[in-house]
C-alpha cells in the first residue's frame, strides 16, 4: 500500500474537525450585508449600503484595504501557550491602518499557517480573530488555513490578515488639509500594541534575563501579561467623530503608531509645506516603556524610534473643534491628550526643542 497524505503529516479528517468549528465564530460578526456562503471558496459582501449598520451616505464609494501579520509577539503567544487574543492584535493592525482614511471597515479575511492540524488551537485563533472582527466593527467573512509539515516547527504557526473599509471620495482623509494652526490629538495605547517586539524580546529575555512567568512589581503584571496585552482598536473612536463633524471642514489628518514611532507614522500623512511638532510629557507614558528601556538600556531615541510610547492613534484637527473632540474621545472611554500642533515647514515631524 503506497502512502497517504496523513504519512505527510497532513491529516485531512482532522482538518475537516477543524473547519467545523469556525463557521460559529465567523457568523457572530456578521452584518445584514454580509452574503452566507459556508463551505464556499471566497466570503461575499454586499455593497448595498443601505443596510449599512452605522448611517452612511456614499454617493461616492471607494473601498479601502490594508494587510498586515502581528511580528515576533506571535513567538511570546507560542511560548507562554496563550492563543485566545493574538488575532485581536491581527485585527487591530489592519483595521487600525484602514481607519487613517476615514474610512469604514465593512470586512476581513485571516490566514492562518500551521505545521499540523490542531483543532483546539485553531479555534483558539480564530474566536481571538472573531473579537477583534466584533471591536473593530466589521465581518470575518472568510480566510484560509494551510497546513505546511517541515516547513514550521512543532507548535509555530503565522498569522496574516486583510481588511477592506469604505469612504465617500469627499470625505477621504489622506492629510493635505493639515494647516499651520491645527491641534495634534493623541489617544492612548494600550501598551507595546504589536511592534517591536524583537527588540523587546531582546531587552527582556536576553539582556534581562527575565520569563514569562516572572512578575514585574512596577507593571503589577508578569511578562507574559504586559506583552500579551491586545492592541486596542480605534474604530469607535473615528466612527464617532466623523460621524458627528463635517470631515474635511474638522479632522484633517489620521494615522495609526505603530514601528517608528510618532514621528515616521505622522510624517506619511503630511503635505510638504507643514511640520507636526510633538510635545515631549504632554501625555501619560505607561510605566512598561521606561521599565522596557531600563532592562535592556535602550536609548530614548531609539525608544521614541520603535514604540508608540502611549500613543496608539493620532488625529489632526481645526484647533477650534480640538476640545470638544477631546472631550467626545474621552466620553467613549479613551484617555486622549493634546500633544502637539502644525506648523509651517518642509514636511517633517520633530519633538519641540
Amino acid at each position: 500500500m503506497g502512502i497517504t497524505y496523513k504519512d505527510s503529516g497532513v491529516d485531512l479528517e482532522l482538518y475537516e474537525e477543524s473547519m467545523q468549528r469556525l463557521p460559529r465564530l465567523m457568523h457572530r460578526t456578521f452584518t445584514p450585508r454580509v452574503l452566507r456562503n459556508d463551505g464556499g471558496f471566497a466570503g461575499l459582501f454586499s455593497l448595498d449600503f443601505r443596510q449599512q449598520l452605522f448611517a452612511r451616505n456614499y454617493e461616492q464609494p471607494v473601498l479601502v484595504s490594508g494587510t498586515d501579520g502581528v511580528g515576533t509577539k506571535l513567538k511570546v503567544a507560542i511560548a507562554a501557550n496563550r492563543h485566545s487574543t493574538i488575532g485581536i492584535d491581527l485585527v487591530a493592525m489592519c483595521v487600525n491602518d484602514v481607519l487613517c482614511t476615514g474610512a469604514e471597515p465593512l470586512f476581513f479575511l485571516d490566514y492562518i499557517a500551521m505545521g499540523k492540524d490542531d483543532p483546539a488551537l485553531l479555534e483558539q485563533l480564530v474566536r481571538g480573530v472573531s473579537d477583534g472582527c466584533i471591536q473593530g466593527e466589521c465581518s470575518l467573512i472568510g480566510g484560509e488555513t494551510a497546513i505546511m509539515p517541515d516547513h514550521y516547527h512543532p507548535g509555530d504557526y503565522e498569522l496574516a490578515g486583510f481588511c477592506v473599509g469604505v469612504v465617500d471620495r469627499k470625505n477621504l482623509i489622506s492629510g493635505k488639509d493639515i494647516a499651520d494652526g491645527d491641534v495634534i490629538l493623541g489617544v492612548h495605547s494600550s501598551g507595546i500594541h504589536s511592534n517591536g517586539y524583537s527588540l523587546a524580546r531582546k531587552a527582556i529575555f536576553d539582556h534581562g534575563q527575565l520569563t514569562l512567568d516572572t512578575f514585574v512589581p512596577e507593571l503589577q503584571q508578569t511578562v507574559a501579561d504586559a506583552l500579551l496585552e491586545p492592541t486596542l482598536m480605534y474604530s469607535k473612536v473615528t466612527r464617532t467623530v466623523l460621524s458627528h463633524y463635517k470631515v474635511k471642514n474638522v479632522v484633517h489628518g489620521l494615522a495609526h503608531i505603530t514601528g517608528g514611532g510618532l514621528l515616521e507614522n505622522t510624517e506619511r500623512i503630511l503635505p510638504p509645506n507643514v511640520d507636526l511638532v510633538f510635545d515631549r510629557g504632554s501625555w501619560s507614558v505607561p510605566p512598561v516603556f521606561p521599565w522596557l528601556a531600563r532592562l535592556g538600556d535602550i536609548a530614548s531615541n531609539e525608544m521614541e524610534h520603535v514604540f508608540n510610547m502611549g500613543i496608539g492613534f493620532v488625529l489632526v484637527v481645526r484647533p477650534f473643534f480640538a476640545g470638544s473632540i477631546q472631550s467626545m474621545i474621552e466620553g467613549l472611554g479613551y484617555r486622549c491628550w493634546t500633544i502637539g500642533r502644525a506648523v509651517t515647514g518642509t514636511g517633517k515631524s520633530r519633538y519641540a526643542d
